[in-house]
């Protein structure tokens, strides 16, 4: 019996809703499959908000600005893959550029904030309630006099975009409802706060289509996906040169979050990882080196892929690249991270899914929360400081 268009099970990566509602495993797949739609209305947003760009030009404007990219975890990583590419197009010589994670500035903000100069930090939260993201911006406030502040976020009912709303020296740009996961792991609001930092520093129109065109494609193939998941191992490896480096980082965790542990993941740079980690490869070790496009670089992640693979001691290596996605080739790194991670983020989903572990959950003990708990907060006392 011909079962009818309409009345057919609809799929998200290759699994009907019926499948992933016994896996609890609906949120994680939409989040995952509806990213190329979302980095859309992510740019539509910002092309149409002429008050938030012509802000943000001001900024850039300033010609001794420090611009600090901060965040927690999955939100910190946004900033580091962003930093190489953002820090070579900086309008003004004397700007700069950094990536410092909020669990760091926290403990030691002294450190890292310095009072002398301009200072815009761009902060990251998907739901703007970790307790490190509000307590950075209000050291930040404390410390340096002009201080101002972007804060991209998915819950502009979060601490931190309330903040930010109460601030005359800040702005928030609020991305779109779906952003705001609803699982455990951040999927769409990584690649959404990435793509919108990406986009006012750098809109590059043709670099976006050919990104979501190629994102597109590679979830159509997820079936290819799914079985190298489905590859039996007990360690992960995720490698990356540049900015790809900190996607290799950021899959690590993708990977280690929805198996809740029980593969053991890591990350480094291409030539890192000869210094030592790579002593993890062992005959039940995957793998996968995110290579870059820009030719030089690529040279040494090919160089690595051809090592390991010639060393026989993984279990599987795979050079993971978008030559044969059509317009993938084409694609700067800083855009290629983006179906680079939706690779990474559908490998650890498919594995959980073997696991028989829930993405939309796969911690429901509650050892390690969606929203971080447990953190005391100590108010800054500079005499402390110096006495360290």
């Amino acid at each position: 019996m011909v079962v009818p268009f309409s009345l057919a099970e609809t799929t998200t990566l290759g699994l009907t809703e019926r499948a992933l509602r016994e896996a609890a495993a609906e949120w994680t797949a939409r989040e995952i499959a509806q990213q190329p739609q979302i980095w859309q209305q992510i740019i539509r947003q910002i092309n149409a908000d002429a008050p938030l760009r012509q802000w943000f030009a001001a900024q850039l404007a300033e010609p001794h600005l420090r611009i600090i990219l901060t965040g927690a975890g999955t939100s910190a990583y946004i900033g580091q893959a962003l930093l190489p590419a953002l820090s070579a197009t900086l309008p003004c010589a004397a700007q700069r550029l950094e990536a410092i994670s909020t669990t760091d500035f926290v403990s030691n903000p002294a450190q890292y904030l310095q009072a002398q100069y301009p200072t815009l930090c761009i902060s990251y939260g998907r739901s703007g309630n970790s307790p490190e993201s509000l307590k950075t911006v209000q050291l930040a406030d404390q410390l340096v006099p002009d201080c101002r502040h972007l804060i991209i976020t998915c819950n502009p009912a979060g601490q931190l975009a309330q903040y930010g709303q109460a601030h005359r020296q800040a702005r928030v740009l609020q991305l779109p409802e779906a952003c705001h996961d609803r699982s455990f792991a951040m999927t769409s609001s990584f690649t959404g706060m990435y793509l919108a930092t990406l986009w006012l520093f750098q809109p590059e129109q043709t670099q976006a289509e050919q990104t979501i065109a190629v994102t597109g494609q590679l979830l159509a193939q997820c079936s290819a996906i799914r079985a190298q998941a489905e590859l039996p191992a007990e360690r992960v490896v995720f490698v990356g040169s540049g900015g790809l480096a900190a996607i290799a980082r950021e899959a690590a965790l993708k990977y280690l979050e929805l198996t809740a542990g029980q593969i053991s993941s890591f990350y480094e740079s291409s030539l890192g990882f000869r210094h030592g980690p790579k002593s993890v490869v062992n005959a039940r070790t995957q793998v996968f080196i995110l290579r870059s496009n820009a030719p030089y670089t690529a040279q040494y992640d090919v160089d690595l892929y051809q090592e390991v693979k010639g060393d026989r001691r993984a279990a599987f290596t795979r050079l993971v690249q978008m030559d044969d996605v059509p317009g993938g080739a084409a694609l700067t790194d800083v855009w290629l991270a983006l179906p680079l991670i939706v690779y990474c983020q559908s490998l650890a989903f498919f594995k959980a899914l073997q696991l028989a572990i829930s993405p939309d959950n796969p911690c429901p003990t509650g050892e390690v929360n969606r929203v971080v708990q447990g953190v005391t907060l100590y108010p800054f006392d500079p005499g402390l400081a110096e006495r360290a």
